[in-house]
């Protein structure tokens, strides 16, 4: 009888007998990363959920049979868009603790592939630090993406997709979320309500402070998002499209089963201890075993 594990892709759909079935499959873990976070007037709270959980759910359905989607880490590190009602915070440390429980929990069980496909800006340094602590402290793999950068992977695809100003037009709320949130919910959009937003320190054409989702300046000052934002809206959506989105869906989902196939078959990196004489205690936060 073949197991269910075989064509399930929902981690959360699986019994406990059929998660022993995944781990013997080697199936990579997907785990999407997002946020409780204003997206201007247009768009609803919930775009950094939606977007990575629907590319990692679309992966998903290609090769079921090389991964799982676990339930999505809903809330994460938006303190600084805190004056814009609606955002909800998850303080830092406490989120990178729960994220690094969700993946030393799959290796602990025996899933040794995890990937971080995170839909939120402002959790990636939290959670490079939550995939690098993973390598260290279990001995799994475990890597971050975020969902736009897989959009980079074929270096054809943006220049003849985007149609937004560089840098800035593709930011927050911008062409490429609203044409994605257009796409999957588009529902759900405010279409009365899209307007274009400036960054206001982006305006100064300072070669050391800019930001976009695709690149940012050697010195890039962070801070109140509404001290920089009148709107929210940080980009371009009066270019969004439901058509963009679908191409932009679509791309991200070939790219991501492109990377899980890939660090599927990948063989781990050794680590090999180059003390001349061995250390009389053990790293005081844990470790991975020497193989």
């Amino acid at each position: 009888m073949t197991s269910r594990a075989q064509n399930e892709y929902r981690y959360e759909k699986l019994t406990w007998p059929e998660i022993n079935d995944a781990i013997e499959m080697g199936k990579v873990c997907v785990v999407p990363c997002g946020a409780v976070e204003q997206h201007g007037p247009h768009l609803p709270l919930d775009v950094d959920m939606i977007c990575p959980t629907e590319i990692a759910r679309g992966a998903g359905k290609n090769v079921p049979d090389k991964m799982l989607v676990l339930p999505t880490v809903c809330y994460g590190y938006t303190g600084h868009v805190m004056d814009f009602p609606g955002t909800i915070n998850n303080d830092f440390e406490h989120f990178m603790h729960h994220v690094l429980d969700i993946t030393k929990s799959l290796a602990y069980h025996g899933f040794k592939k995890i990937v971080l496909l995170n839909g939120h800006g402002s959790n990636m340094p939290n959670l490079d630090l939550v995939a690098r602590r993973t390598n260290l402290e279990t001995d799994a793999e475990c890597v971050l993406a975020a969902w736009w950068r897989l959009l980079e992977v074929d270096k054809e695809f943006l220049p003849r997709w985007r149609q937004s100003k560089f840098p800035g037009g593709c930011a927050h709320a911008c062409e490429l979320e609203t044409s994605l949130y257009l796409y999957l919910d588009g529902d759900n959009v405010r279409k009365d309500l899209i307007k274009n937003g400036t960054i206001s320190f982006n305006e100064e054409n300072n070669p050391f402070n800019w930001v976009d989702l695709f690149g940012h300046g050697p010195a890039t000052l962070i801070s109140w998002t509404s001290s920089y934002s009148e709107t929210g809206v940080l980009g371009e959506p009066e270019l969004a499209s439901a058509e963009k989105g679908r191409q932009a869906y679509e791309e991200a989902v070939k790219q991501l089963v492109r990377f899980v196939t890939y660090f599927k078959a990948r063989p781990l990196d050794p680590r090999r201890d180059r003390h001349k004489k061995q250390p009389t205690m053990p790293i005081p936060w844990g470790q991975r075993a020497i193989i």
